[in-house]
């Protein structure tokens, strides 16, 4: 226990980070990458929602940018944050589809079932971001 009466490992960070690639198949991998990664930190119970959102996010990345796309997730106190980098200095914007668009509601989704997301330049490009509340099975809720 910490001198604060959280348990330790409540404290510690949890990171992983993985290069996709500049293709299609990327999407479903970065899907496979958040559902295997979550389950392993007991956090399955938030793969449904930080699945499709990292697919959108992807999807962004590939269509909208530069580079390889890097994906990471990082667990920290009751957050987990989903970040998907990528080499244009360009910030994302929501846009407002219309009725018949195809496209255009992935931030929409973005906006709406996560607790806060946004973006950030970094020295090569930018990062796009979203941070989803995730407690380990069996934690309670606070």
């Amino acid at each position: 226990m910490s001198r604060f009466g959280t348990p330790l490992a409540a404290l510690r960070m949890r990171r992983a980070a993985w290069p996709l690639f500049r293709r299609p198949s990327s999407v479903p991998k970065a899907r496979s990458l958040v559902r295997t990664q979550l389950a392993r930190w007991g956090l399955a119970e938030q793969s449904d929602v930080a699945e499709l959102l990292v697919s959108e996010l992807v999807t962004n990345a590939l269509r909208h940018a530069w580079g390889k796309p890097i994906l990471t997730l990082s667990a920290q106190n009751g957050t987990l944050r989903c970040e998907v980098a990528d080499a244009n200095p360009a910030l994302p914007h929501m846009s407002h589809a219309h009725y018949d668009d195809e496209g255009g509601r992935g931030l929409y989704l973005v906006d709406r079932l996560s607790c806060s997301w946004g973006s950030n330049r970094a020295p090569q490009g930018k990062v796009v971001w979203f941070e989803l509340s995730a407690h380990p099975k069996g934690r309670a809720h606070g």
